[in-house]
């Protein structure tokens, strides 16, 4: 990155010329549609290795879908390629069959270009977490202080691993995204994601990396296992687990247990904090056709890489214990084992995440489609339910082919 007259920070060719991106708002619009592509300039990032083997290729069976009619945000009919820059898309792909029939790069991006995945991580990371449960390395019945005794004084204690898969803990965590004070907020901080907000108390202690946020969070707002709240930090202390039961760093696991036997096209990677924690939660970063190549693995039973018999237990969410807000969005779903499930019967599996992350996984209709994006909100119910629709429309217009 050059340098001007800006104090010696680093400036960028996105949203400006010679404009900085704001250390607090790097994540946010406009500089989220360049940032998202560009993570390695903006934090720093462990490598995930693809390895030296070859590159599982992919046969082409495009079809035009640019024109098919979908809905637009206000309801009115558009075409598919209208739909996607409305709602701020980066990447676009559609597997089916094993095989790539449509494929859009948007706003810069290109076949190479590494994009965050914000929670989409936390699939990827459940997912190689069922390697290990395969190896019998891990017991999702197995109290997380089993792993990592060093939470017997935390809001984690008496919790299995299970419920950490589930995000069916009690302990208290706030995850509300825009207040710099609250437990995501100094998740950020902890992550090295933010600096501490401008004004905040000089008497509050912020945490200076993850392990040293989870250690200091002691609440508990309910039994455990009582119901579903998304909280990011559960896939820290899962990753935590992985890491201590191998011996190994999280990126590591990740390159050796997934991304070299899937066949990646690239090396992906994570971004740190401090101490040299790969973020599990959300700072997961690959190519769109590597996404794609993930969510096939999951869609043909893992491939020999991971157990089919995890995956097939993935599909199985208990809907009774998911309520608002997030039946919202997926009014009959669930969560198990780091992923979405679609509901009861169809059992889709969906890796979400904020500013408009998808992998939808449809097991019906034997299709992938993954969607990277940079909308303007960490959340839009809205966008994410025009997205679902249009993801159905496409798997009904191959299914007529």
């Amino acid at each position: 990155m050059s340098k001007a007259s800006t104090g010696g920070q680093p400036t960028h060719p996105g949203p400006g010329p010679n404009r900085p991106i704001p250390a607090m708002d790097w994540d946010r619009a406009p500089w989220n549609r360049w940032s998202f592509q560009n993570i390695r300039e903006v934090l720093p990032t462990v490598e995930v290795w693809r390895g030296a083997g070859p590159a599982r290729q992919f046969e082409r069976a495009e079809k035009p879908l640019g024109g098919l009619p979908v809905k637009s945000l206000s309801g009115a009919a558009c075409s598919l390629d209208e739909f996607l820059a409305e709602t701020y898309a980066d990447g676009f792909l559609v597997l089916h069959h094993g095989q790539i029939v449509f494929e859009r790069y948007l706003n810069g991006m290109n076949e190479r270009s590494l994009h965050l995945s914000q929670s989409v991580a936390k699939s990827v990371v459940g997912m190689t977490s069922g390697v290990l449960v395969g190896r019998g390395l891990l017991e999702p019945s197995k109290l997380v202080t089993h792993y990592l005794p060093e939470l017997e004084n935390t809001g984690w204690q008496g919790a299995t691993l299970q419920q950490v898969l589930d995000m069916t803990t009690g302990e208290r965590f706030d995850e509300t995204y825009t207040d710099p004070h609250s437990d995501m907020g100094q998740l950020d901080v902890a992550a090295g994601w933010k600096p501490v907000s401008p004004g905040s108390d000089p008497s509050l202690n912020w945490p200076s990396h993850v392990w040293e946020q989870i250690l200091g969070i002691k609440a508990k707002v309910r039994p455990h296992g009582a119901t579903f709240e998304y909280r990011s930090i559960e896939t820290d202390i899962l990753a935590f687990c992985m890491e201590r039961v191998t011996g190994k760093r999280l990126a590591q696991i990740v390159s050796e247990e997934l991304w070299q036997k899937l066949g990646a096209e690239e090396s992906a990677c994570f971004t740190v904090d401090r101490a040299g924690y790969a973020l599990a939660d959300g700072g997961f970063n690959a190519t769109l056709r590597d996404y794609g190549r993930f969510g096939q693995l999951v869609l043909s039973g893992g491939q020999g890489v991971v157990p089919a018999s995890w995956i097939e237990e993935t599909r199985r969410a208990d809907h009774a214990l998911f309520g608002e807000p997030y039946i919202l969005a997926l009014p009959k779903g669930g969560y198990h084992n780091q992923f979405w499930v679609s509901d009861p019967d169809n059992r889709n599996l969906l890796c979400r995440g904020v500013f408009g992350q998808l992998i939808y996984i449809d097991f019906s209709n034997d299709m992938v489609v993954v969607k990277l994006s940079s909308w303007p909100d960490f959340l839009n119910v809205k966008m994410a339910v025009a997205t679902f629709d249009a993801v159905k429309v496409i798997a009904t217009a191959l299914g007529a082919a």
